[in-house]
């Protein structure tokens, strides 16, 4: 039967050919074993060279730390003498220091215009500077000049936590020309609280001071827009929460004179013995109820409805 098997399938029952012969591998002649005792002696005599020190991960960091903050003290030491906020080179430095305002936290979006009209509303601004880089983006801070004195004392206290432009900004008076020895924080100076170290030590509210919990600023004080806010949307949830409450109590009376008058027909049709009127009662109280479980699902969806609203 096998020789009528086609050759592709001969193949697979033919022999493998014979596994070749090969001599045994000859074993090396091994030393002999012996211990470590003779080699004593020999190590006393040995001279060891001292050992090398090598910096440890810790202290190349704090190398590099080093010489990063020498560095840096130079660049501020070459710095803190050409700085000098009353040269006359400046010619968008304001007239009177003391009547000009320290603004911080800006946008980056923000404009002079755009700056000088908001603290328009505190009085007449003599002049609103916007301080920039040398490619002339905003860095996030200007000054404000008012012509009154009365007016940068009002928008001082009032203006600082203020939210311009979706950000809260930060108001100060300007310490360069009016503080003896005043530095900016790039010269080793400064009152900001942002950037001391992490976040157990850093400043994490805007303002000048931490807001008071429930405090009401004026205009735009810090921290009382928030408690304001969610004041308003508390009572406006409580409002329509009474509002939806009333709308089913006059529902449910409805339904109760509704049934009261289906009571007082059926007991007028019993006695009549009215066979068209009972079954039109009974076609009645089935709309009535259809309706009433509709008016009761569409009241569940409204305050599911509204209860996610309020907890978004």
């Amino acid at each position: 039967m096998a020789h009528y098997l086609p050759p592709a399938i001969m193949t697979l029952f033919q022999p493998r050919p014979p596994i070749p012969f090969k001599e045994p591998v000859e074993k090396r002649k091994m030393y002999p074993y012996s211990g470590v005792a003779a080699f004593v002696k020999n190590l006393k005599e040995y001279n060891h060279p001292p050992p090398e020190k090598k910096e440890t991960p810790n202290e190349r960091r704090a190398k590099r730390k080093a010489v990063k903050k020498e560095r840096h003290e130079k660049r501020v030491t070459s710095q803190s003498g050409r700085w000098n906020p009353n040269h006359p080179d400046n010619i968008n430095m304001t007239k009177d220091g003391f009547k000009t305002l320290f603004v911080g936290r800006l946008s980056f979006e923000i404009t002079e215009s755009d700056l000088k009209q908001e603290f328009e509303y505190y009085g007449s601004v003599v002049k609103a500077h916007l301080v920039t880089d040398k490619d002339g983006k905003s860095r996030g801070y200007g000054f404000v000049e008012f012509e009154h004195s009365r007016d940068l004392k009002e928008a001082y206290k009032d203006a600082d936590g203020r939210k311009v432009n979706k950000r809260r900004i930060l108001v100060d008076v300007e310490r360069g020309r009016t503080v003896k020895g005043w530095k900016p924080r790039r010269l080793g100076g400064g009152l900001g609280g942002t950037r001391k170290g992490g976040k157990e030590v850093n400043q994490r509210f805007s303002g000048r001071e931490p807001p008071a919990y429930g405090e009401r600023g004026g205009r735009g004080g810090g921290g009382g827009d928030r408690d304001r806010d969610r004041e308003r949307d508390r009572d406006r949830g409580g409002r329509r929460d009474r509002d939806r409450d009333r709308d089913r109590d006059r529902d449910r009376d409805r339904d109760r004179d509704r049934d009261r008058d289906r009571r007082r027909r059926r007991g007028d049709d019993d006695r009549g013995g009215d066979r068209e009127s009972r079954r039109r009662r009974r076609d009645d109280d089935e709309d009535d109820e259809g309706r009433s479980r509709r008016r009761r699902r569409r009241d569940d969806d409204d305050e599911d409805r509204d209860r996610r609203r309020r907890r978004s």
